[in-house]
């Protein structure tokens, strides 16, 4: 793995003409990222954040207003040709013509690409994707999933050191999505650095090793996903009481105390300041005895809700 990043993005903006007057609409306020080179990096955000703005500026199909952008190390202004050939972009929509077979879908794909018939691997992509046996099939017989993973051998006809996946398993069933998540761990294993956008946090805590999050058209989280899911200091304690609750105690440990079955109460603390056994003997002192107890650990989704939630507090304080 060299030290070059895969993607680096500096001070990138977009703003969109107006309609009529005004400045118009800002999508990208001035984003810095860099994407390492060789693992799969998660591009987080709510609808509207300006996700798709920055992966439509990758793909060459959106002009950004300034700042600058590289791909393998080819800045997408200065060398477009060998910016595009560098990435491969798997679209949320599923876009092929329906009356060719995957192979055709594939060999087409490649020649816009300028890939010459004896360099092509047609045959070798629909192996990866697991649809060897449906290289003949027409493309409309295949089912969602089998046309999902299609896309994703479409965009590595080229054969692209990074792979942009834009929602791959958005409106997918469970299993489906399982398999998805297989098929991004093998292409990252032949050496692909993926990105990923997704709206499913478990996704991203699953698959990434590094996630950025958008929000309003600005960065404001860029860190290992480990290091992510250690920022939320809260913590739940369910408690299983001995008889019923008057109403939920209040006590200056708890963040947020609430009654949701007769003899259950749900705690929030913050684990910087209290533990789950300080909660236990706060409820004693209460009068209680304990039947049972289960904690909740943090995950990404609390962050990122936490993240989002500030950032659209102090945009909208400014």
């Amino acid at each position: 793995m060299s030290e070059q990043p895969a993607i680096a993005i500096r001070d990138l903006v977009k703003r969109y003409a107006p309609d009529g007057g005004g400045e118009g609409k800002l999508a990208l306020g001035g984003v810095s990222f860099d994407v390492p080179e060789g693992g799969v990096f998660g591009l987080l955000g709510p609808n509207g954040a300006g996700k798709s703005t920055l992966i439509n500026i990758l793909a060459g199909m959106v002009k950004k207003t300034s700042g600058s952008v590289s791909i393998w190390g080819f800045d997408i202004d200065r060398d477009m040709r060998n910016a595009k050939r560098s990435i491969g972009i798997v679209p949320q929509e599923i876009v092929f013509d329906p009356f060719f077979t995957p192979f055709e879908v594939l060999e087409n794909q490649a020649g816009l690409y300028g890939v010459r018939k004896e360099l092509r691997r047609s045959m070798d992509l629909l192996r990866a994707v697991h649809l060897e046996d449906k290289a003949r099939a027409y493309s409309r017989t295949l089912s969602g999933g089998m046309k999902r993973r299609l896309l994703i051998a479409k965009a590595l006809v080229h054969a692209p050191p990074v792979l942009v996946l834009d929602e791959p398993t958005a409106g997918v069933d469970v299993e489906l999505r399982r398999q998805l998540w297989e098929l991004v761990r093998e292409m990252n294993a032949r050496g692909v650095t993926i990105v990923l956008t997704t709206h499913y946090l478990e996704e991203a805590e699953e698959l990434c090793e590094r996630i950025a999050i958008i929000n309003h058209g600005q960065l404001i989280a860029d860190k290992p996903t480990a290091e992510l899911v250690g920022m939320a200091r809260e913590k739940i304690v369910r408690i299983t009481l001995d008889k019923d609750l008057a109403g939920p105690p209040m006590e200056e440990a708890f963040l947020k105390a609430e009654v949701i079955a007769p003899r259950t109460l749900e705690v929030t603390y913050n684990r910087d300041r209290s533990s789950a056994g300080q909660v236990l003997a706060l409820m004693q002192q209460h009068g209680y005895a304990i039947e049972d107890v289960t904690t909740r650990e943090a995950d990404l989704e609390d962050v990122f809700v936490s993240l989002t939630t500030d950032s659209q507090t102090a945009s909208a304080e400014r």
